[in-house]
């Protein structure tokens, strides 16, 4: 399986079950590993055929700032999902950090969906 990365992409919005959190932007980072078939784009050298990672990116960050979710892992099930839908891939691999959670640690959630 071939698969396109988006590693370490920022995103900021607004997120979280505090009432503090629905006043303020926090930052999270999310990891993205997207089964995609490479090999096209590669034989023909034609970019129409791969993944465009940065309508990704921007699809992500429009969804992201249209809306507020209290908790990441809604997040991140809205993302895979949208992403399956919109740009046809069958397989996500989402990590989304939340790196002001709590000070002693980074925390955050991983979830891994296929098209159904």
């Amino acid at each position: 399986m071939d698969m396109v990365f988006i590693h370490d992409f920022e995103l900021t919005t607004k997120i979280g079950v505090f009432a503090w959190e629905h006043h303020i932007e926090q930052k999270l980072i999310l990891d993205l590993d997207l089964a995609w078939p490479n090999r096209p784009a590669a034989a023909t050298d034609d970019i129409n055929l791969a993944l465009d990672y940065s309508a990704v990116v921007a699809q992500i960050q429009i969804f992201a700032l249209s809306r507020q979710f209290e908790l990441i892992e809604t997040l991140a099930e809205k993302i895979a999902a949208l992403l399956i839908e919109q740009f046809n891939i069958e397989y996500v691999k989402l990590k989304i950090r939340k790196p002001g959670a709590i000070k002693e640690a980074t925390v955050g959630v991983q979830i891994e969906r296929r098209k159904s």
